[in-house]
């Protein structure tokens, strides 16, 4: 009755216009289908998405992998994962692509869930609580063209004790800089994540956003709080922090200190790589000296080897999860798993280039990841958090 009885996968499209993978993994009685996102800013150490092509990957998942597992059980996932990583045979998926790995192992579990007559997060986790909503505002850098530097401006309500409310203040912040945006004349747009771009200094934006945010928690009486990700290594040339519109080079040391006094200025809640992805000594410093989440991307890449090396030397306090970095949900939960023994705070986050796969919502619970970073604008994005909705009805945590 358990047994997988026939897995097809198939290209489909993701937000950007650029080609994915889709999986579907059915039984006698069961069924799961799941799609894969990919990134822009790619992190040096994660998995690669599509070695040789989407096609090139689905024609090496139905020759070495699918065959393998039909007949397994659809309820051991490890066995799952496991055939999955040994048909691949490499330790970041240099054959099948992290991103068809994700699909299968999703679908799988999706399947299982299905079969048992439970929710996703059910069987992935322990997890029950709502993640606080962290969603980008302004965007630039590799998400977007004519732009400021840093790539995502974001906001939390960090006090939400509801998910319907959390929502609501991310929603009025996004509408309310747009008006602010074109109050200034700028000349508006939208990034791969519904982020507005407009070509603002660093400072110049975080005015704007701290000032509205404000606004919004005076209005709702949600503490709505800012943070960034900077994506250091898509600015990092030759040994400097190269920032274009702001007209400054940094090294080391001085950006260390201009990250800090944003902190500081700013009240910033949760930065994210505000260095370049080999730099742990540098992470280490700001994450000592810093009083807000520190939390490593493009430093960790959902890998528990790296942040084993993270952990050893103090290295952040926080992790971002994406599933397609890493290639299976096993892999994922040994990642989460260690995260937590080591007191790092997990974050669950969609990518840049996005499917209305609603998978990593479940992740989300299930690990007991504190937010979920995705938008609140955009089918791809508020697909997540609707499906965060849906959970949210049995679990009491809406309203």
């Amino acid at each position: 009755m358990n047994e997988i009885k026939e897995i097809k996968l198939r290209k489909i499209l993701d937000s950007r216009g650029n080609f994915s993978v889709e999986c579907d993994v059915s039984g006698n009685s069961f069924f799961g289908r799941c799609s894969a996102p990919s990134g822009a800013s790619v992190g040096k150490y994660e998995a690669v998405a599509y070695p040789k092509g989407v096609d090139d990957s689905i024609e090496f998942a139905r020759a070495m992998v699918i065959p393998k597992l039909i007949g397994v059980d659809v309820t051991n996932q490890k066995k799952i994962d496991s055939i999955i990583m040994e048909a691949d045979g490499t330790d970041n998926f240099s054959k099948l692509g992290g991103n068809t790995a994700i699909a299968i192992s999703t679908a799988c579990a999706k399947a299982s869930a299905n079969l048992q007559g439970k929710q996703l997060f059910e069987i992935l986790g322990n997890g029950r609580d709502f993640p606080l909503p962290l969603s980008k505002i302004i965007g630039g850098g590799k998400h977007a063209v004519n732009s400021c530097d840093i790539q995502e401006f974001l906001v939390v309500p960090i006090n939400a004790k509801k998910l319907y409310p959390a929502l609501q203040a991310n929603v009025m912040v996004h509408k309310k800089v747009k008006e602010k945006l074109k109050e200034r004349g700028a000349s508006l747009g939208r990034d791969d994540e519904s982020g507005w771009v407009a070509k603002l200094k660093t400072e110049e934006a975080l005015e704007i956003l701290s000032n509205v945010c404000e606004s919004v928690s005076s209005e709702l009486g949600v503490k709505v709080a800012v943070g960034l990700d900077l994506a250091a290594s898509s600015f990092f040339e030759g040994g400097k922090y190269v920032y274009e519109v702001d007209g400054r080079k940094l090294d080391k040391g001085e950006q260390i200190d201009f990250v800090l006094e944003l902190i500081k200025k700013y009240k910033l809640v949760f930065v994210e790589d505000p260095l370049e992805e080999e730099d742990f000594e540098g992470f280490a410093e700001i994450t000592k000296k810093a009083k807000c989440i520190i939390c490593g991307d493009d430093l960790f890449v959902t890998n528990k080897k790296r942040l084993e090396k993270g952990v050893r030397m103090k290295a952040c306090n926080a992790l971002i999860i994406k599933p397609n970095q890493i290639g299976t949900l096993t892999q994922v939960e040994e990642t989460v798993k260690y995260a937590k023994q080591n007191n790092y705070t997990c974050i669950a986050s969609h990518r840049s280039g996005e499917t209305c796969d609603e998978a990593i919502s479940h992740v989300a619970v299930a690990h007991g990841c504190r937010m979920l970073k995705t938008n609140v604008i955009g089918g791809e994005r508020n697909a997540k958090f609707n499906e965060l909705i849906r959970i949210g009805e049995k679990a009491g945590w809406l309203h």
